[in-house]
């Protein structure tokens, strides 16, 4: 057992975990992960709750309830996913209270069948945090095209953002952008800007997944020896991005006015290849003031194993760019890379999403009381 959790929160790295079940909050396993292992936050997303309902029978009281009532299955899920949502978030409130409102935060994502539209996204945005009802409750919201004036409409309602699925550095950029852009109409609004609070998801290990197949199809040794740094260079050029946005003259006027920065939050941390550390998307990216969400494993191989040496991604920058350049010069195309990536992003989501539709559905129905 190593002290690497206490060391990575020690060099500014929020620790969230990438998980939640009812099972988890019930038999006071969160609890424990907030008080031994440093954790500060959970997110999910539909594949976690399609997981979490599938498995058990944890859920078959409300589910019993909600059959009798002859709710739809859609607000079935609702009520599920958000009770999980706000008991998590209660148990998390005092790390809220004691980081002044940073973390102790609980996500939950809109349907993801809305990821292509504007206007649904904003309605579902204020739909769940008005079901939630808990200050400590971040919104996830996909980083396509159309989510993007999602994201700044539902900052300027005062609604904090987790923004989801971001491969690219452009569309990171225009994500900084949609948050300042929400900031700026929140003050015009007269909210209080220092109870907005956002971090942007940035997706790690798909991009090595994508980008390896493309080398292994290249096979040549140069190919080869590019093998498992694409995710890590992306990410840390991400962070290059943050460090400009945030030091600029426009986040200067917002922070004057009691703004929070958007944290960069490191997701898909679960290192899919077996022949790379089990810890290498947690200690390659150790940077102040960002946010590692990790499912168990990954938690768990970090406590146990992981090599915690300090700042591991400022100063990497011209290394990192170099990296991306050299995938670029042996065929492989960035651009194409991470539209595939948001693409299968969105369609993953969906997928899971219509699992737990037909899960709890067939839940709903063996649950339902016989009539009469």
């Amino acid at each position: 057992m190593t002290d690497a959790l206490k060391r990575l929160s020690e060099e500014g790295v929020a620790i969230w975990l990438d998980d939640l079940s009812r099972k988890r909050i019930t038999s006071g396993n969160l609890a424990e992960l907030i008080d031994q292992q440093h954790v500060v936050g959970v997110t999910t997303n539909p594949t976690i709750f399609q997981k979490a309902i599938s498995q058990g029978d944890g859920y078959d009281q409300q589910l019993s309830d909600l059959a009798a009532r002859k709710v739809t299955v859609e607000e079935a899920i609702r009520m599920i996913t958000t009770a999980d949502v706000r008991d998590a978030a209660d148990i998390l409130r005092p790390v809220f209270d004691a980081t002044n409102g940073q973390d102790g935060r609980v996500s939950i994502e809109v349907d993801p069948r809305l990821a292509h539209n504007t206007k649904a996204t904003v309605a579902e945005a204020k739909q769940l945090a008005w079901l939630v009802d808990r200050p400590n409750t971040l919104i996830k919201i996909p980083a396509t095209k159309a989510g993007l004036p999602a994201i700044a409409e539902t900052i300027g309602r005062g609604i904090s953002v987790n923004v989801t699925l971001i491969f690219s550095l452009e569309r990171y950029r225009a994500v900084m952008d949609a948050y300042l852009t929400g900031l700026e109409k929140a003050k015009e609004h007269g909210l209080d800007l220092s109870k907005i609070h956002s971090v942007a998801s940035f997706f790690v290990s798909r991009v090595d997944t994508e980008i390896d197949k493309r080398l292994a199809g290249i096979g040549t040794d140069e190919a080869k020896a590019l093998r498992g740094k694409a995710a890590v260079a992306n990410a840390r050029l991400a962070y290059q991005a943050y460090e400009e946005v945030f030091s600029s003259d426009r986040w200067s006027t917002l922070e004057n006015a009691g703004a929070n920065k958007q944290r960069p939050l490191w997701a898909s941390t679960g290192v899919k290849d077996p022949d790379y550390p089990d810890t290498l998307y947690v200690t390659e990216l150790v940077a102040p003031n960002t946010v590692n969400t990790m499912p168990e494993a990954t938690l768990e191989a970090t406590e146990d194993h992981g090599e915690i040496s300090g700042d591991t991604v400022t100063g990497t920058y011209e290394q990192a760019r170099a990296d991306l350049d050299a995938l670029e010069k042996l065929g492989v195309s960035y651009d194409d890379v991470v539209q595939v990536l948001e693409d299968e992003g969105v369609d993953k989501f969906e997928a899971s999403w219509n699992d737990l539709l037909k899960s709890t559905q067939a839940e709903l129905e063996r649950l339902a009381p016989s009539e009469g």
